[in-house]
């Protein structure tokens, strides 16, 4: 059995979710209208529109202007990169949930919804300045 993953994300349109990753920086790659794949380091996303997926799963959509179905963290090499995806996710019309910001002195992070309200986390973490023990 392949041990890759690949996550099934739907959305309400292919071409605008696509131009949205693109546009902060993320490699995606329109099949048409039907699909897109979305490549963030080793992990593939592909991008379904709502229809197609309730098809496939057999359940309906979960309406994340309501609710969140799940929270992707993606790790940062520095804290000026959490900054400049997130200008960029203000800049391709995304929504900002939580502000960059420093915790427990060693993390740096920030969120933001996507054009469908998929939530996505940043975080860079300073392994240096990280608690012993």
């Amino acid at each position: 059995m392949s041990q890759e993953i690949w996550i099934n994300l739907p959305v309400k349109d292919v071409q605008s979710s696509t131009a949205f990753f693109n546009q902060i920086g993320f490699q995606a790659e329109s099949a048409n209208n039907a699909r897109a794949k979305l490549s963030i380091g080793n992990t593939t996303i592909l991008l379904f529109p709502n229809e197609v997926l309730e098809k496939f799963s057999g359940a309906k959509i979960a309406d994340t202007s309501q609710s969140a179905e799940v929270l992707f963290s993606l790790g940062a090499e520095s804290k000026e990169e959490v900054d400049e995806i997130i200008r960029k996710v203000e800049l391709a019309g995304g929504t900002i949930f939580g502000k960059p910001q420093e915790s427990q002195g060693w993390m740096y992070g920030a969120g933001f919804a996507d054009l469908d309200g998929h939530r996505w986390n940043l975080l860079y973490m300073d392994e240096s300045k990280m608690p012993q023990g």
